[in-house]
């Protein structure tokens, strides 16, 4: 008797585009058996939303360090607006979704505490490049479940590995991701500076508005309607939306990325990851869970890159104020 599973992945080959990526014909590097209830890129999903990894992303920093207020965006509440504007796009162009929100869902999922200023530092520390993307890769194959990993099909961990740039996913579905990763950054960085009033939107040069929209909600429908009504056998912008989309990033990168109003704490980044790094490397004897069976197999640097890496920007904190700021002595 045909089980549910089996039900999705048949009305995938009926329903979906002849360029979607089919959950039956999915691949694991370690076999297993199937489920009777979801397919397998539902499976990955689900694997990724009850990691301790994705948990954390709710106290990683965004763009702005720890600041105060309700509204400003976590890693974890970029992550869900990537997959959103992921799970839209693939939707309307009859990809797979399931596999659209796996890749989203997971492609920050190895993200240093403290943003790209905790990935800079590492690459400082380790005196060559640390990259998030690869990280995430390695929490999903190495670090989770105690270091038994959760056994991703390729398809998704190829997705998450190529999010950010250099050769495009091979699946349609992991390329939509690479652009809702953009789109949803440009934007809720915006809204995010305007909030810290570091930007107004006057600010954002006309010509662009004029092309893209006059606000958050119509950028992103401009830049979603130019994926939609331009892709099919691959993902791409229309000009001059692309275009428009590329200036809007590289003013985002000159008035807030490397605003130094906005990132004047992240200076103390460094001292801080480097603090913690010593620690680990000086007193092995507290590496300990699964980042010891990692300093056995790979080494102690590989080993303390993975604990550091993983750190909440709270925990960090709080590890290195236990490990350097003096305590009240009560007498």
């Amino acid at each position: 008797m045909e089980n549910i599973r089996e039900r999705i992945e048949k009305s995938e080959e009926m329903l979906l585009s002849s360029y979607a990526s089919k959950s039956s014909n999915a691949k694991r590097e370690f076999s297993e058996s199937e489920s009777n209830i979801r397919t397998a890129f539902q499976r990955d999903r689900d694997r990724i939303i009850h990691s301790n990894a994705f948990r954390r992303l709710k106290h990683k920093t965004q763009v702005f360090l720890s600041p105060e207020g309700d509204h400003y965006r976590t890693r974890l509440t970029h992550t869900l607006e990537v997959s959103q504007i992921a799970r839209t796009v693939a939707r309307a162009l009859m990809l797979n979704e399931d596999l659209t929100e796996a890749i989203s869902l997971g492609h920050d999922i190895g993200h240093t505490p403290f943003g790209h200023a905790g990935e800079r530092a590492l690459c400082d520390i380790l005196g060559k490049p640390f990259h998030h993307y690869e990280q995430s890769v390695r929490v999903c194959k190495c670090l989770e479940k105690e270091g038994k990993g959760l056994n991703l099909t390729l398809e998704v961990l190829d997705g998450i590995d190529r999010h950010t740039s250099g050769k495009d996913a091979i699946t349609l579905e992991g390329r939509i991701v690479r652009f809702a990763d953009h789109i949803a950054y440009i934007n809720h960085d915006i809204d995010d500076a305007v909030r810290a009033g570091v930007l107004k939107e006057e600010d954002i040069p006309k010509s662009l508005r004029e092309v893209l929209g006059f606000t958050k909600s119509e950028r992103i429908n401009t830049m979603v309607m130019s994926l939609i009504n331009s892709s099919e056998d691959d993902i791409k912008m229309a000009e001059p939306v692309f275009s428009a989309y590329n200036e809007l990033n590289a003013f985002l990168f000159d008035r807030v990325y490397t605003n130094m109003e906005c990132k004047a704490e992240e200076r103390k980044v460094k001292g801080i990851i480097d603090g913690l790094f010593s620690y680990y490397m000086k007193n092995p004897d507290k590496v300990t869970g699964v980042y010891k069976t990692v300093a056995e197999r790979e080494g102690l640097e590989a080993a303390v890159t993975d604990l550091v890496a993983g750190m909440t920007d709270t925990y960090a904190l709080e590890k290195y104020s236990e490990i350097y700021i003096p305590k009240s002595w009560n007498i």
